[in-house]
């Protein structure tokens, strides 16, 4: 990584960092930060397991053993961030609701940062029967190393104070070292496909889609003043229990 484009990287990820931080701490964001987490998260299950499929099916059993393990992290990281939002009395809506909101909210339509970061490279091309692995490779290694430091910069951001978000901060540290175990074995598996300076240019490219995708994602929060549409709805309020404790177990 060059000097400009690591300092680049890291007024990009301090932005970033700052501003889900900010959502994370504020009890009126919270929610629907929490709430995009979760369909992140959850929403990563089946392409994972198409892959894992994909990967056994062609032979490599190490990779579709990792792949499968991925998945059922993120699985357990969309339950982590449900349980919080139960716990604030709020719930993700339903795919129909969120659809519904989409065409009402035209400005939300698009996600700059995606647009961004998978520039060049179709829709089709993405999904897990087609995505180049190395693709695949080299574009969730950049999310899933960055993330891990994100979630534990965000967990840190939350009042210790407050046994709700203790117990969520615990959580969140969790997925933080989930997601660098992740991005270990993806950054593993491009050495068993390149040499290593093929896979220093080829983490580069994608860092540099990263930084570029960072810098539009916080242009559009800064024209949009922050806002972002709602994903939450209103649901039944738990007392303070263990779930969350029960979830972080591997």
């Amino acid at each position: 990584m060059s000097l400009l484009t690591s300092i680049l990287n890291t007024i990009g990820s301090g932005a970033t960092a700052y501003i889900l931080a900010s959502r994370l701490r504020d009890p009126k964001t919270r929610p629907n930060t929490l709430a995009g987490f979760q369909l992140a998260e959850s929403g990563a299950v089946p392409f994972l397991t198409k892959l894992a499929d994909r990967a056994a099916a062609e032979g490599d059993t190490w990779l579709a053993e990792k792949l499968t393990i991925h998945a059922a992290d993120e699985k357990r990281h969309g339950q982590i961030f449900a349980h919080g939002l139960k716990q604030l009395g709020k719930q993700v809506m339903s795919m129909e609701e969120r659809t519904q909101k989409q065409s009402e909210d035209k400005q939300f339509n698009t996600c700059p940062f995606l647009a961004n970061f998978y520039r060049g490279h179709d829709p089709a091309s993405l999904k897990a029967e087609k995505i180049d692995w190395l693709v695949f490779m080299a574009s969730t290694y950049i999310l899933e190393f960055d993330a891990s430091k994100d979630f534990a910069r965000m967990a840190t951001a939350l009042p210790e104070h407050e046994p709700k978000s203790r117990n969520l901060q615990q959580s969140i540290l969790s997925v933080a070292k989930d997601e660098t175990r992740h991005a270990a074995y993806l950054y593993e598996a491009m050495q068993r496909r390149l040499s290593q300076g093929e896979v220093d240019v080829l983490v580069g490219q994608w860092r540099q889609r990263k930084i570029d995708a960072m810098f539009a994602m916080v242009n559009d929060m800064i024209q949009t003043g922050g806002n972002s549409r709602s994903l939450v709805k209103d649901g039944a309020p738990t007392e303070i229990e263990q779930p969350e404790r029960e979830l972080i177990e591997v």
